[in-house]
């Protein structure tokens, strides 16, 4: 949606970033917990093949923290979660998908051990703040849940390693996958994580101050002339072809974890006690009747997939196809598909029914990147 569009009020929040953003000629915004996240800047096909190409520098400020502080941060973190955290360090991040009491997607996002006491949540659009309070409160828990004013900034692109050690020093490169560690800026020192929504690679920087996003941009700005840094965000192509999922979008509270692809993520072990366990329990004995999959639509470019568009099979519905593009470097239409389990085989040809008309759509055995 175009910002011009838009009547601001006081729900729908500014960023740290948002001066650097509108500076660097933002041309669509959209709302993302009730806070701007850019959409696009030249235009959908050009910021991919920059992102693919340099490096970008992306304000997600709307991945707000929930933040559990206390003696059993750590008991309600893994209550929300059927991924097993015993294993967890202080120092890891890990996509963790939460749900509710019937085994349903509430939320998939990352979460940092910062210490035994101490967690952040950084959440895809929702409003798990109020789920995760009502548990700590319902269970009498020994926690205080908040939201910090903690502002992601990201990284990302193939030249992120250099831009980001121009700032925060060449240690940044000791930083592995899905890790974190601790950097100084202007005497505040700041949580930085390989991490990010892309397959590009690079970092998400927990901007601990507000007082810090505009600084922080011009720093890196400054820093990454000659690698041509420029602003960017999260690139509707590049993340439907790579497979990276949209919560609110490719899945809701109606999908379990194993619908989705995530069945690696739950661990139904008896050590596990998580909300929504005996749910997932019996989906995991059964199996899902339907699944994430890749779709290929075959031919010339699809516009964007605002709304779903059915999967059909002899006149009958056997899915939908929740995200499409076109992707320059395939030279084809990526999608992502929730499918019956009747048609998910890959090379399963369907029917999929786009504002456009019908189109061929074919089940794929992987995404593209």
């Amino acid at each position: 949606m175009n910002l011009a569009a838009m009547s601001p009020t006081h729900r729908t929040r500014r960023t740290p970033f948002t001066d650097g953003v509108e500076g660097a000629g933002v041309s669509a915004y959209t709302v993302y917990n009730r806070m701007l996240l850019p959409a696009a800047f030249e235009s959908p096909e050009a910021d991919y093949r920059h992102l693919k190409t340099h490096v970008q520098v992306w304000d997600v400020s709307c991945e707000r923290q929930v933040e559990l502080r206390g003696p059993d941060a750590g008991r309600l973190m893994q209550l929300l979660t059927p991924r097993d955290l015993r294993g967890m360090l202080p120092g890891q991040c890990y996509y963790v998908p939460v749900v509710d009491e019937t085994g349903g997607m509430l939320n998939d996002p990352v979460a940092l051990k910062i210490a035994e006491d101490h967690w952040w949540i950084s959440i895809a659009d929702s409003d798990l703040l109020l789920w995760v309070k009502g548990i700590a409160w319902a269970m009498r828990l020994d926690v205080l849940v908040s939201e910090p004013d903690v502002s992601p900034l990201a990284v990302q692109g193939p030249k992120a390693d250099a831009l980001m050690a121009r700032v925060f020093g060449d240690g940044i490169s000791a930083v592995r996958f899905f890790r974190f560690g601790w950097f100084e800026f202007q005497d505040t020192w700041m949580i930085i994580a390989r991490s990010g929504y892309s397959k590009q690679g690079g970092f998400e920087i927990y901007v601990p101050d507000t007082a810090l996003g505009m600084p922080l941009w011009n720093a890196l700005m400054e820093a990454g002339t000659d690698l041509q840094v420029r602003a960017g965000c999260p690139n509707y192509i590049e993340r439907t072809e790579g497979g990276l999922l949209s919560f609110g979008s490719d899945m809701t509270a109606e999908n379990t974890p194993f619908e989705c692809g995530l069945g690696k993520f739950c661990h139904m072990n008896a050590a596990i006690t998580c909300i929504g366990r005996d749910a997932l329990l019996r989906v995991e004995r059964d199996g899902p009747t339907r699944q994430i999959r890749p779709i290929e639509i075959p031919g010339d470019p699809v516009g964007r997939c605002a709304h779903h568009w059915p999967l059909m099979a002899d006149g009958e519905k056997v899915g939908r196809v929740s995200s499409a593009a076109y992707s320059p470097d395939f030279k084809t239409n990526v999608g992502i598909g929730m499918v019956r389990m009747t048609h998910w085989k890959p090379g399963t040809r369907l029917t999929v029914e786009t504002p456009e008309g019908a189109r061929e759509a074919i089940v794929k055995a992987a995404f593209w990147a």
